[in-house]
C-alpha cells in the first residue's frame, strides 16, 4: 500500500501536530504499520498513551475512529452484529398473512464496531482497546477477522473491507495474549514518558501552565513512579495534576502543596498515603 508518510521522522514531526508526542521506537512502528498494513499490537502500563495513539492517528489521517472496548464476556453480539429484533417484530406483525416478512436483510442488521470497521475499510482507525480483558475464544475469533478482514454473516453472506482498516490494539497484560496474534502485528512496547518528554506533553497539552510548574510537575511525576505503586500516574493524570495546580493558583511547587492536590494525580487510597508519607523526597522544598 502507498505509504502517508515519506519517513518515522516525518510521521513523529506529524503527530506532534496533532497534539501527540511520540518517541522515535513508537513512531517507527506505527509508520511500519502504516507502510506494511498491518495491525499495530501496543502493550504497557495503564496511561502510558497506548489508547491516544489511535486517537492521534486517526486526526492525522482524517480517518473515522472506531473503538472496540474489549471486557470479560464480550462476544460476536456486541462487536460484529446483532438483529434489531423491535424492528423485525414490528415488520412480521405488519406484513401480509399470505407472505411473511423478511427480516433477516441488511436492513434489520445492527452493525457492531468490527462490522463498521470492515465495512469503513481504510475511512477508518480501527481501536481494540485492552484486549487482554476479553477471554481466549474471542480473541481466536479476532485472529481470524484479521487475517483476511472479512467476515460471513449467515443471513446475508461475506462482507469485506475495501481495503484494510488501519489496526490498533492495546493491552495492559492483565493475561497473556496468544503468540498467533502477536505474530500478526507490528508490536511496541509503551514506556511512561521520561521527565523532558513528560514536560514537552505537558506543554502541548495544558499550554496554560507556567513553563516552570511544568517543569517542576515532570520531575516530580517521575519520582512518584519510582516509588512502586500499585496504580502509577499516567500521563493524563499528570496533565490533569499541572492543571489543577494552575487553577489553584500555585506558581512554585512544594511538598504542602503537592500533599494537598493529589487527588488529581494518585488515584489509589494506598498509594497516596505511600506518596504522602514520601513527599518530601518527591518534591524537595525549594530553597
Amino acid at each position: 500500500m502507498q505509504h502517508p508518510f515519506t519517513s518515522p521522522a516525518e510521521l513523529k514531526q506529524r503527530l506532534g501536530g496533532v497534539s501527540y508526542l511520540a518517541d522515535d521506537p513508537l513512531a517507527m512502528a506505527t509508520f511500519l504499520a502504516l507502510g506494511l498494513g498491518r495491525p499495530l499490537l501496543l502493550e504497557g502500563a495503564n496511561g502510558a498513551g497506548k489508547t491516544e495513539i489511535a486517537k492521534a492517528l486517526a486526526a492525522l489521517l482524517g480517518r473515522d475512529l472506531i473503538r472496540l472496548q474489549c471486557y470479560e464476556g464480550i462476544d460476536t453480539s456486541q462487536a460484529l452484529y446483532d438483529w434489531h429484533y423491535g424492528r423485525q417484530l414490528l415488520a412480521v406483525r405488519g406484513s401480509d398473512e399470505r407472505e411473511a416478512a423478511e427480516v433477516f436483510t441488511r436492513e434489520y442488521l445492527l452493525s457492531r464496531p468490527l462490522l463498521q470497521a470492515l465495512e469503513a475499510g481504510d475511512r477508518a482507525v480501527l481501536l481494540i482497546d485492552e484486549l487482554d480483558r476479553a477471554d481466549d475464544e474471542f480473541e481466536a475469533f479476532l485472529l481470524e477477522l484479521l487475517s483476511d478482514f472479512a467476515v460471513t454473516i449467515p443471513e446475508i453472506g461475506r462482507v469485506a473491507a475495501p481495503a484494510p482498516p488501519l489496526v490498533v490494539l492495546t493491552s495492559n497484560r492483565t493475561r497473556d495474549l496468544h503468540s498467533a496474534l502477536r505474530r500478526r502485528c507490528l508490536y511496541h512496547w509503551v514506556v511512561h514518558p521520561d521527565a523532558e518528554r513528560e514536560f514537552q506533553i505537558l506543554r502541548v497539552r495544558a499550554p496554560h501552565v507556567p513553563e516552570e510548574l511544568a517543569r517542576q510537575v515532570a520531575a516530580a511525576v517521575q519520582r512518584i513512579r519510582g516509588l512502586g505503586l500499585g496504580n502509577p500516574p499516567g500521563v493524563g493524570e499528570s496533565i490533569d495534576w499541572a492543571g489543577a495546580l494552575h487553577l489553584v493558583g500555585i506558581a512554585t511547587l512544594s511538598p504542602e502543596v503537592a500533599g494537598a492536590t493529589l487527588s488529581a494525580l494518585v488515584k489509589d487510597i494506598d498509594d497516596q498515603q505511600l506518596v504522602a508519607e514520601r513527599i518530601d523526597d518527591v518534591v524537595p522544598s525549594t530553597p
